[in-house]
């Protein structure tokens, strides 16, 4: 039986136009660029204007971009998966909104919530459905508008995220690359440390819900930052030592951007030099689903056939977990 393997065959990404600056937000909250920059490597972020635009026009505009440099047909696509928690809607799934509006009139899709971890739950789903033979071409999308979940006076969440959304074609291959293994966590005990408290069917939105700012993301950031820089850091070193991967062997870490000390922390426990290490934070912030996905965007002309991946993340909920992807072609 031919051994199939998910291939990342190709990238796309988008980013808004508007870019909040650390000193536009030194006008909004009690902070300083000093103070954000040194404490999560964040110098600007991007966000997503307009009324009525939600993520799924940071994914169509992500999947377009994926469509027009691998050239496919849209309609040979057989499945979209969208990582996200800042779907447009409750329902229909914002992958299905992607879908109709890029032509992909034939593929099933449906959304997928691990909130910063989303990403990589959502790219082995998606290689599994490529695994089985089932599938040839799916897309798999991270992204979120995580301003429409921000409260622009907590300075706690605010200088951290902003908007914006990746994509990757997965494809069949049965040479050696394409998504050789994983590891994914989830710990629901997190809960309490970083989550959203409205708008679930526990407290459906109402007077009280909005008067009591319960629907912004609320975050306890030292409990959270402990937590991610153990089990972030400690699920890569699990997955690049069960495969016989020493440093070395690693091209690439590509780590969720959450925070610069977590990006550091995991590095060093992998053994992996800043120069290995793929970063965009300062320029994005945390987009959540869409860290991932954007950073294979801006380094993909970077990337050789053959080279070693680990990805890495942690997110709210708590969930986390690491992908061994080697890469599939040259740019």
């Amino acid at each position: 039986m031919t051994n199939i393997r998910a291939a990342i065959t190709g990238v796309g990404g988008y980013v808004p136009d508007y870019i909040l600056t650390n000193q536009e937000l030194e006008t909004m909250v009690d902070t300083s660029d000093e103070w954000i920059t040194s404490r999560t490597g964040i110098k600007e972020r991007r966000i997503l204007k307009g009324e009525g635009r939600g993520v799924s026009v940071l994914g169509i505009e992500a999947v377009k971009d994926l469509i027009a440099k691998t050239k496919i047909d849209p309609k040979e696509i057989d499945l979209v998966i969208f990582a996200t928690v800042t779907a447009d809607m409750t329902f229909p799934a914002t992958a299905n909104l992607v879908a109709t509006a890029v032509g992909a009139t034939n593929a099933f899709s449906f959304d997928m919530s691990a909130a910063c971890s989303g990403f990589i739950f959502a790219l082995t789903t998606g290689a599994s459905y490529i695994q089985s033979g089932m599938y040839k071409k799916v897309v798999v999308i991270g992204g979120d508008k995580m301003s429409a979940i921000m409260d622009y006076t907590d300075r706690t969440t605010c200088i951290i995220f902003g908007d914006g959304a990746g994509c990757v074609l997965l494809e069949p291959a049965t040479e050696d690359v394409g998504v050789i293994d994983y590891i994914l966590k989830s710990d629901g005990s997190g809960e309490s440390y970083l989550h959203m408290k409205a708008g679930g069917s526990r407290y459906p939105a109402s007077l009280e819900t909005i008067n009591a700012r319960h629907h912004f993301v609320y975050q306890e950031g030292a409990a959270v930052f402990k937590f991610a820089v153990t089990h972030m850091a400690e699920v890569s070193a699990q997955l690049a030592e069960r495969n016989h991967l020493k440093a070395d062997d690693i091209a690439w870490l590509v780590p969720h951007q959450a925070n610069k000390r977590i990006i550091d922390a995991t590095a060093q426990r992998v053994g992996i030099t800043e120069d290995k290490v793929m970063m965009n934070i300062e320029r994005y912030g945390n987009t959540t689903g869409g860290t991932i996905p954007l950073l294979l965007w801006d380094y993909e002309k970077k990337l050789k056939k053959g080279d070693n991946l680990i990805i890495s993340a942690f997110g709210g909920g708590f969930t986390w977990g690491a992908v061994y992807v080697k890469w599939a072609y040259n740019s």
